[in-house]
């Protein structure tokens, strides 16, 4: 309430300064504030008005305002600021005499009926279009008074129309009471709607507005279209009667945004002191928005100079009049034809439920229809345009009629035998399989026979521009060896519904290129249609491997429809390209496997060959590692079968670097093994194997601030943070201090927490000398047991007979925290800790990678392999430690760890100290 503090303070201080009386003044503000409190329509905003009263009172500052009406306007402009409320202002007019008009129902029948016929005019206009201007909304009691006179003489004549223009533009008076009626109209009977509510505070009384269940006449109802008319004049009633049609979405509104009047303002008199005070009385809430058409006015649907809102809505009438048969039209296009028939159904669903109130253009259609059906499924073919908004993509078809096919050879191939034995191959358009045909004996001569010795074939299609998909199966033969049935791909015809699968062709001459050498294939942006889906069955068929640019994604086996009586167009794919693992392509351009600019595709096409001449060692090397270290062989023995088969399969065609061979190597390990341990990377050698660092003794400080935090908690609680895992030689190099500045301080704590929610991991060979201090030196703990499958090694690991410093021994309780990034050595650490219950685990389950990974290079490259080759076998079991990682006692978010930890020991000192007592 500082601003009202402020502007009752300047009130008071304003008066002051006009030496008007001490009581006078009071009385003055007190008047201001009763008027306000009991007559201001937002009454909630006036909370603590008096204590401000009486702050202001009290309040010393002079303000040197001389002029009353120079008072009246900072007093205005300080309510107004206060409360924001442009609607609230202060006057000074001594002289001020009210004005007070005849209520409407009160004047004669006669005068009455010469005032509404003076407010209102209608017409019908062409094609059935009623047109009625209203200028004064009639109240409630005039409409009872009038109501067969108003039914016979203005809305009889337009009920029957099929679509209305409501002109409200002029609309400067009425009263709120009408409006019930006027909505009524446009509504059905049933069920009844709650359209607005008044608050007036005077009477401190809450009306709700609802349309009325009967009526004089027929109903207009809600079905046929209705615009509204506003402008800048627009103003009360007829604000809410727009308003309240636009949310109820009966009425597109159609002109500017309105004056923005009250329901109810009233001039008030500050006692006789000659200020008056106007203030909103009442308010309206509408139920839809909860908001109001006050002070902010009504906006618009579609906004047009106000002049031309009849034809503008005429306009829209004859748009929307033509949306339910453009809707039908377009569901019975895709019932028809669209070619993924399954998902008809529920395409067609989604547009019968549409809502399409808010479409006032065929733009506006064209983008709800698409939004809709995206909605349900995105296919980039399923498409609707405005005519303007399409694009001539249609490309004259090959020539069939050339009197000698020889003529086309050279144009049709361009070939080159480039550096290393590679053949280069460029076509700029797929021919016709009968040109293929025709020119075969001529193909056999000019291409297949002199690339049918190269180790490589480039084929570039970085400016073909389709041509005819037929011809895919003859060109596509030749990759594949001769005695292969391999199924390439299928196509599904809506309009036949018919599918046909297309397999390599064994009737063709000419040498086969064979399914074993490298194909190479280059594209750009320019790359499309017949092209594109070339590409695209090379990388399906795991036959090539792609370079280049992102392909065009023209759509192609569409087909485009008008939508009848519009300027709508609707493309509508009508066949299905589907390759062997029966996935649909839905266009959008085929990604290449090396993404590069076009002009640099043949250098990268001969770095990726390069590359490609190492991959069959590197897998084969990848697989021997495993067989020979990975802790379970069968398994090793199965992964490895998988990486060859793969290889043989060509599913490495698609790697062209270390970083993506890395990464399907990784893939395809974890996935045949279910060991998410198992992974591939590639780095520089020198940053593997790294001996650790003994700190000099200026390092060491840094070092252990760096990695522990250490609390002493209330109730004698120590609190142990540590985010690494450091090895055992550094953390022996370093444990005097370590015990004097950690250690020392929690050795004494008659319970531990040990937070490792941050502790990603490390070394583990610490672990031994870490859980030693939490179980008495004598016996020694069987803490876990190793078997190295390298060195077929079994190595019982147990706490130790001595350490520097104090334990912490077996006896007070242990909590350890932990998080979805606990892993490695910290995982392994708090897994030892569980199976021999010296610890309570709270947190989230750990990452599950606690047992130890040994890491290999492959061959003489930067690949490396991260194999687990020691299996980890429970003290309390036997059996080998899960990789699933640690599951702790208490489950709870890693931010709550600490909390529940701390309610836990809580509670147990609490029923501890409690057993001492009694």
């Amino acid at each position: 309430m500082a601003g009202t503090v402020r502007v009752f303070a300047l009130l008071i201080v304003a008066c002051q300064d006009l030496f008007i009386g001490a009581s006078f003044q009071s009385a003055l503000v007190l008047d201001m504030a009763k008027i306000l409190l009991d007559n201001y329509c937002f009454p909630e905003n006036l909370v603590g008005m008096q204590e401000a009263i009486q702050q202001a009172i009290s309040s010393g500052e002079i303000l040197h305002i001389s002029d009353r009406k120079t008072l009246a306007s900072v007093l205005t402009a300080g309510v107004q600021g206060a409360l924001n409320d442009p609607r609230l202002s202060v006057s000074y007019e001594p002289n001020y005499t009210p004005i007070t008009s005849p209520a409407l129902q009160s004047l004669p029948t006669e005068q009455l009926i010469r005032l509404i016929r003076n407010t209102v005019k209608l017409e019908v206009m062409d094609n059935n279009v009623g047109y009625l201007r209203i200028d004064r909304i009639i109240g409630q009691e005039t409409v009872s008074k009038l109501g067969r006179l108003l039914h016979d003489n203005i809305w009889k004549k337009v009920a029957h129309t099929s679509a209305m223009i409501f002109d409200l533009r002029f609309s400067t008076a009425g009263e709120l009471s009408g409006l019930p009626y006027i909505v009524s109209y446009f509504s059905d009977s049933e069920p009844l709607l709650h359209i607005d509510t008044i608050y007036e505070r005077p009477t401190n009384t809450t009306k709700e507005l609802w349309t009325m269940p009967t009526l004089l006449g027929e109903r207009y109802g809600k079905i046929k279209e209705l615009i509204v008319l506003i402008s800048k004049r627009t103003i009360g009633a007829a604000e809410a009667v727009a308003y309240i049609l636009k949310h109820l979405k009966r009425a597109v509104i159609v002109g500017e945004r309105s004056a923005g009047g009250s329901v109810k303002v009233e001039k008030l008199s500050v006692g006789d002191s000659g200020f008056y005070i106007t203030v909103p009385v009442a308010r309206s809430v509408n139920p839809v928005t909860g908001q109001s058409w006050e002070v902010n006015g009504v906006s618009p649907s579609v906004t047009v100079n106000p002049k031309e809102g009849v034809a503008k809505a005429k306009s829209l009438i004859a748009i929307r009049k033509a949306l339910p048969k453009a809707v039908k039209r377009v569901s019975d296009i895709i019932k028809r034809f669209y070619s993924i028939k399954d998902k008809i159904p529920a395409l067609l669903n989604q547009l019968a439920k549409t809502d399409f109130f808010t479409v006032v253009s065929e733009e506006d259609l064209a983008a709800k229809l698409n939004y809709e059906l995206q909605t349900v499924f995105e296919d980039p073919r399923l498409n609707i345009k405005t005519m303007q908004g399409l694009s001539d993509n249609g490309l004259d078809a090959t020539p069939e009629d050339h009197s000698s096919f020889e003529n086309l050879i050279d144009p049709l191939f361009k070939l080159e035998i480039l550096s290393g034995n590679n053949g280069y191959l460029r076509f700029d358009r797929f021919p016709t399989p009968t040109i293929l045909i025709g020119l075969e004996d001529r193909i056999k001569e000019k291409v297949w026979q002199p690339v049918k010795d190269t180790e490589n074939l480039i084929i570039d299609l970085r400016y073909n521009t389709g041509g005819s998909t037929e011809a895919l199966p003859i060109l596509l033969s030749y990759m594949f060896d001769i005695s292969s049935n391999t199924h390439l791909f299928s196509i599904y015809d809506s309009i036949q519904n018919m599918t046909a699968d297309f397999h390599t062709l064994r009737n063709i001459s000419g040498p086969f290129y064979g399914s074993r050498k490298g194909i190479y294939v280059l594209t750009s942006y320019y790359t499309a249609e017949a092209g594109e889906e070339f590409a695209y069955l090379m990388q399906s068929l795991h036959r090539g491997t792609v370079i280049g640019e992102i392909t065009s994604g023209t759509l192609l086996h569409s087909k485009t429809f008008q939508v009848e009586e519009t300027n709508l167009a609707i493309t509508v794919p009508i066949i299905n390209f589907i390759d062997i693992n029966g996935e649909c392509w839905l266009g959008g351009g085929v990604v290449p496997d090396a993404i590069v600019l076009a002009e640099d595709a043949v250098e990268r096409a001969h770095e990726i060959i390069a590359f490609h001449k190492d991959i069959q060692a590197l897998v084969q090397e990848a697989g021997d590692l495993l067989e020979k270290h990975y802790t379970v062989p069968e398994v090793a023995a199965k992964v490895s079968r998988l990486l060859q088969s793969k290889l043989t399969e060509g599913l490495y065609r698609s790697v062209v670097d270390y970083e993506s061979l890395a990464s399907q190597l990784t893939a395809d390990l974890q996935e045949t093994s279910g060991d998410h341990r198992l992974h591939i990377f590639y780095c520089e050698i020198e940053s593997l194997h790294e001996i650790p660092k003994i700190p000099s003794p200026e390092e060491v400080g840094f070092l252990i601030d760096a990695l522990f935090e250490v609390e002493v908690m209330s109730g004698n609680i120590g609190y142990l943070r540590f985010d690494m895992m450091e090895d055992i030689k550094v953390v022996r190099a370093i444990g005097p201090q370590l015990i004097k500045a950690v250690w020392s301080k929690l050795v004494n704590t008659d319970t531990l927490i040990i937070d490792m929610r941050y502790n990603t991991g490390g070394y583990p060979t610490a672990i031994p000398l870490i859980c030693t201090y939490f179980f008495d030196a004598r016996p020694l703990k069987h803490l876990y047991t190793v078997f190295d499958r390298s060195t077929t090694t079994v190595t019982k690991v147990m706490t130790l007979p001595e350490v520097l410093g104090q334990r912490y021994g077996s006896q007070k309780d242990i909590y350890i925290l932990t998080s979805h990034i606990t892993g490695s050595a910290a995982e392994a650490f708090a897994r030892t800790m569980k199976d021999l219950n010296r610890a309570t685990v709270i947190g989230e389950p750990t990452t599950g990678g606690a047992l130890s990974s040994g890491t290999y290079q492959i061959g003489n490259s930067i690949l490396y392999a991260s194999i687990p080759n020691q299996a980890v076998l429970s003290a309390i079991t036997g059996k080998v430690w899960s990789v699933s990682g640690v599951e702790p006692h208490i489950a709870v978010q890693a931010n709550d760890a600490l909390n529940v930890a701390q309610k836990i020991i809580g509670k147990k000192q609490l029923k501890r100290n409690s057993g001492k007592q009694n």
